[in-house]
């Protein structure tokens, strides 16, 4: 470890108060990087707002964590009417935290007013729900143009339940500044970068959720990981996560908390700008090509250049799994032995941006979301085939605006899926034609059209395994590595990871 590093650390950590967990106050304080500009699960595509979403807001069925089985949560049962419909049975005793009664309404409205959104971060997410209706105040119809198995596992994940007449009343806006749900929390501040959650002391009895044990979260932002270990060490935190690896023993050494590796369903990448205006900002001074990246002898120069299993063995806490494909392995449709593997060769690197027409490489900008520590080795090893990177490290928010703008030619950053064990929630999303496709291949868009119109699983798989087969033997998109979630937390803390990287607080306690 960084004698360096550790110094300061330690420094930091000194001039806080002593390390000391809010058992006492029943106040677990989580810190971690996610800056939060609307709480409304809908309008932020981070994964804060995901994991608070599990704790406000409940969706009609639970996916259980261990078995990642669907279980019943505002929904008691339910089943399939016909290819396209979904009919539930809603529970009769729920209530929104300001005493609302929960209904089938509520159900419809959620469903319905995703047509008219414009604000929703990822609108690919929802285009399989193309309506609901209210039956009667316990039974909605949910109508699907794809595979209802799937979009039960949308809905587990995805759908949280909000509240009509509260969110019509006082509109998007009153409702991210005072939201309320049906969750084991409620929101009662958000404030100097934190927000505060109280337990819900009325939620419903038998949820799938249990009822929990802690009485009160505070999340709280930060600008960099130095900040959030430092205040782990000093007694500011009791719980952060996705922390540089290298100070992985430096934590779980310290006296009162410890350290956790668990892997995740998130995957790290390298997207190259090949048919967007993003790669209009390389720039090279042998060539007169606006865009390096739209030969396909660069993209695979670059995918020979990155040893990628150095990276998996440094930034992946040792344990860390390269992959070849771009999608999770389990994921339904991620056929990693279709995709070609790229081996590291950084000899065959420079030859081929020779061939490209680039004996003395050329510059450009690479985009990065993941710690400066793993970008900065990336950045060398580009550097020695001879493409000399200059980073843009900035926070995952600021990604899509700058997407827009055409001034991401290289992107470095991670991949969760939103946590869906399908390859739904990956391919479409770099491949499909959206903001975050930079590929912009006509056929590969046609694949993911043709898997999101239809219904047969077996026409689905096979649209995605002709689009893994063809990405990658362009070298369209370079997978890294599985990422390894690094956690640290207070010894009084009773707390488990799991693999959907979805951290349940409400199923954590006090020792």
């Amino acid at each position: 470890m960084n004698r360096l590093v550790l110094l300061v650390l330690l420094g930091l950590a000194s001039s806080l108060s002593p390390a000391c967990a809010q058992k006492s106050a029943d106040t677990l304080r989580v810190v971690w990087r996610d800056q939060l500009p609307d709480i409304d699960p809908y309008h932020s595509g981070l994964r804060g707002a995901l994991i608070l979403s599990l704790h406000v807001w409940d969706t009609l069925v639970y996916r259980d964590p261990d078995t990642l089985q669907i279980r019943p949560l505002l929904a008691t049962i339910w089943h399939v009417t016909d290819p396209g419909t979904i009919e539930f049975t809603l529970r009769d005793d729920v209530h929104f935290q300001n005493g609302d009664a929960f209904t089938a309404d509520d159900v419809a409205y959620t469903i319905n007013q995703l047509r008219d959104d414009t604000r929703l971060a990822t609108p690919t997410l929802f285009g399989m729900f193309t309506g609901a209706e209210a039956i009667d105040p316990t039974h909605v119809r949910v109508h699907v143009t794809q595979d209802p198995t799937l979009a039960l596992e949308y809905i587990a994940t995805l759908l949280p339940m909000l509240p009509h007449d509260y969110r019509g009343r006082v509109g998007a806006a009153g409702f991210s500044a005072a939201p309320i749900g049906t969750g084991p929390y409620r929101v009662v501040s958000q404030a100097d970068n934190a927000i505060v959650l109280d337990r819900n002391d009325t939620y419903m009895p038998g949820s799938a959720k249990g009822h929990p044990a802690i009485a009160h979260l505070e999340f709280r932002s930060v600008p960099d990981t130095t900040q959030e270990i430092a205040d782990l060490l000093g007694g500011r935190a009791d719980w952060i996560w996705d922390f540089d690896p290298s100070q992985f023993i430096t934590i779980d050494r310290a006296p009162n908390v410890q350290a956790l590796r668990a892997e995740t369903m998130r995957f790290g990448y390298l997207a190259m700008s090949i048919g967007s205006a993003g790669g209009a900002m390389a720039a090279n001074t042998n060539s007169t090509a606006a865009n390096p990246f739209a030969d396909a002898r660069v993209r695979e120069a670059v995918a020979h250049a990155i040893d990628r299993q150095g990276l998996a063995r440094q930034f992946g806490a040792g344990v860390a799994r390269v992959l070849d494909a771009p999608c999770y392995p389990t994921q339904f449709g991620c056929d990693q032995a279709v995709a070609t593997k790229w081996n590291y060769d950084p000899d065959r690197a420079r030859a081929l941006l020779t061939e490209a027409g680039f004996p003395d490489g050329f510059a450009t900008t690479m985009v990065s979301t993941v710690l400066p520590q793993w970008a900065n080795a990336v950045q060398n090893y580009l550097r020695v085939a001879g493409i000399d990177v200059t980073v843009r490290q900035v926070q995952p928010a600021a990604v899509a605006p700058l997407l827009v703008a055409g001034q991401v030619p290289l992107m470095l950053g991670t991949w969760g899926s939103y946590s869906i064990n399908d390859a739904s929630a990956v391919l479409p999303h770099f491949f499909g034609g959206g903001d975050m496709d930079l590929v912009r291949d006509p056929v590969l868009i046609g694949l993911m059209h043709d898997a999101a119109a239809t219904m047969d699983a077996d026409r689905r798989r096979a649209a995605y395994v002709a689009a893994i087969r063809r990405l990658t033997a362009a070298a369209d998109f370079l997978p890294l590595q599985v990422m390894v979630a690094t956690y640290g937390f207070s010894r009084e803390l009773n707390f488990r990871a799991f693999p959907d990287e979805l951290p349940r607080f409400y199923l954590s306690s006090w020792k």
